[in-house]
């Protein structure tokens, strides 16, 4: 399946040096409009996430957070991923895993599945994202096929965050009953794209870029996207991450969306950050987003610490990760040296729910049933 009329030819119209200019030069006349709306356009989201909307992060925060329990209650849906493989055929120079990396690795079998979901079953989840490296002569689409035949008795919501496929993997996967997919664009400046991925088909921006409109033509329920923060201009990024957004939603109408904020996080070989984002511009991007969209999915993982992941409890985040391990085995085997990086947040889920609770919201851990597909 060809991939013409995709959002490669939306971001042609946009330059990413005229987009920066552009969100540098807001100004608090404009933030102050674009808090007033109801609606509020791609234009407005850049005022919301300018250095000059940085006063007014009270006003966005108390704002996100009607927003959100009007759209969401005072529910947090919990998720807990499930590493199978770390092998990878890419080198990516932000990530623990990549091909360059010198270190052990390891492909679940099906005992090994078996034995994870055991323990995660009893952390109390329902919901389970499956994540492997990028290496598609070992866990190609007939491995993540029978993966999610065996994972499927036990889980109502299943999700992927693994290498982009064909249009007709995604309708196959969907059908077993795959309900979402996550994929990063990691950055969209196509400029210096090449320069974190200099090898594997990961270095192939456009065929990266048009992935989610191949999950969107296979219908799937949901697509998570997102940046990683660390890489580029972090207000830049985000605006290109939005407009990818507006346009799946208004060609994908019957899809759900959610949108991640990693930050890049140690990990064996991986560079330091480019570019910080502080907490208080996390907070603010995050309400940014609610303010921009209010049906949107908002996730937070453990790559934050627990301070901070407590804050964003009711400020505009709707999905975490608690327990996570980041290697295959994690739960069962330990292999903390396979780990695709450091995470900050250690608490186990019960402990995090607890604090959830203390916090006025309810975890959930279930919120779909392939039941309720039409």
């Amino acid at each position: 399946m060809s991939d013409s009329n995709t959002f490669e030819q939306e971001i042609t119209r946009f330059s990413w040096n005229k987009v920066t200019d552009k969100i540098y030069a807001k100004t608090s006349t404009q933030v102050e409009s674009a808090l007033s709306k109801k609606y509020r356009s791609l234009d407005d989201f850049m005022a919301l996430i300018s250095p000059a909307a940085e006063p007014y992060l009270e006003d966005l925060a108390l704002l996100s957070r009607k927003s959100t329990q009007r759209r969401f209650g005072k529910t947090i849906q919990m998720y807990i991923p499930l590493y199978l493989s770390n092998e990878c055929q890419n080198i990516c120079t932000y990530c623990g895993f990549s091909y360059n990396n010198k270190i052990s690795r390891k492909t679940l079998s099906e005992t090994e599945i078996i034995n994870e979901i055991k323990i995660i079953k009893g952390y109390g989840y329902d919901h389970i994202l499956l994540v492997t490296g990028e290496a598609n002569n070992i866990v190609g689409v007939d491995y993540l096929k029978n993966a999610i035949n065996l994972i499927k008795p036990y889980f109502s919501n299943i999700s992927i965050e693994v290498q982009p496929l064909s249009h007709e993997a995604y309708e196959d996967l969907s059908q077993l009953g795959l309900n979402s997919v996550m994929v990063y664009q990691e950055t969209y400046n196509k400029q210096k794209y090449r320069s974190y991925h200099p090898k594997g088909k990961k270095s192939n921006f456009n065929y990266r870029l048009n992935t989610p409109d191949r999950i969107g033509k296979a219908k799937m329920h949901k697509i998570g996207l997102g940046v990683l923060l660390g890489l580029e201009n972090w207000r830049t990024d985000s605006f290109f991450t939005a407009l990818h957004l507006k346009y799946l939603e208004k060609t994908y109408w019957k899809t759900k969306y959610s949108v991640s904020f990693p930050r890049l996080r140690p990990a064996k070989g991986a560079i330091k950050p480019n570019v910080n984002i502080t907490d208080r511009e996390m907070v603010q991007l995050i309400c940014s987003y609610r303010l921009f969209n209010a049906d949107l999915e908002l996730s937070l993982s453990t790559r934050e610490s627990e301070e901070f992941r407590n804050h964003l409890i009711g400020l505009g985040i709707t999905s975490v990760s608690a327990g996570s391990k980041t290697s295959p085995g994690g739960y069962a085997i330990g292999c903390s040296e396979l780990k695709q990086f450091e995470i900050s947040d250690e608490r186990s889920p019960y402990e995090f729910s607890e604090v959830v609770k203390q916090k006025g919201y309810e975890p959930v851990w279930k919120d779909w049933d392939s039941s309720m597909q039409l």
